[in-house]
Order: structure tokens, then C-alpha cells, then sequence
């Protein structure tokens, strides 16, 4: 519990329905499991990583993007809409 009260939280509400779900789907019995470890590690860019050239910046956009959305690609909550893409470019793209 601590764990995840302190965690910083990078993806916001999504990332911690992800871990929450994750734990239901893991865990046997009536006791949620975390995985702890997976809390601690750095998120993306924190290795101090940062994208060089356009593409590789789009690129890195379009993943968090198609992260943030569950991999959905297409309709009015899914990845190709937010960045103002075609669902087929968005597709060529990654």
C-alpha cells in the first residue's frame, strides 16, 4: 500500500488502473498482489534518454500516445485522433 501511495504516478490515472487490473488478473486468493518492483523502475526517460532528431521524437510521442490509449488506433478516443493522424498513417508509422 505504501508503495503505491508514494509511487509518482507519471501516467496519471491510467497507469494506475493498468497496475490495479494487472494485480487482479495475477493475484490468487482475496488479496491483491502488486508487483512492487515494477513501481520502482524509472520511467521513460529517465534514463536521460532524450529522441535526437524529429523522427525519433515523433516516434517517442506516438508510442506514449498509443500507450495512453491502449493501442486503440481508430475512433474518437483512440490514438490516430490526438496527434491528428489517418488511422493508416498512424499504422505505417510504428
Amino acid at each position: 500500500m505504501d508503495a503505491l501511495i508514494n509511487h509518482s504516478w507519471p501516467g496519471n490515472i491510467r497507469e494506475l488502473e493498468n497496475v490495479i487490473e494487472r494485480a487482479v488478473i495475477l493475484s490468487s486468493g482475496p488479496e491483491l498482489k502488486v508487483p512492487v518492483a515494477e513501481l520502482s523502475r524509472p520511467g521513460p526517460g529517465a534514463d536521460g534518454w532524450k529522441p535526437r532528431t524529429l523522427e525519433e521524437a515523433e516516434r517517442a510521442h506516438i508510442l506514449a500516445t498509443l500507450k495512453q490509449t491502449r493501442w486503440v488506433l481508430a475512433g474518437p478516443n483512440g490514438a490516430a485522433i490526438k496527434p491528428g493522424l489517418n488511422r493508416s498513417t498512424l499504422k505505417r508509422s510504428v
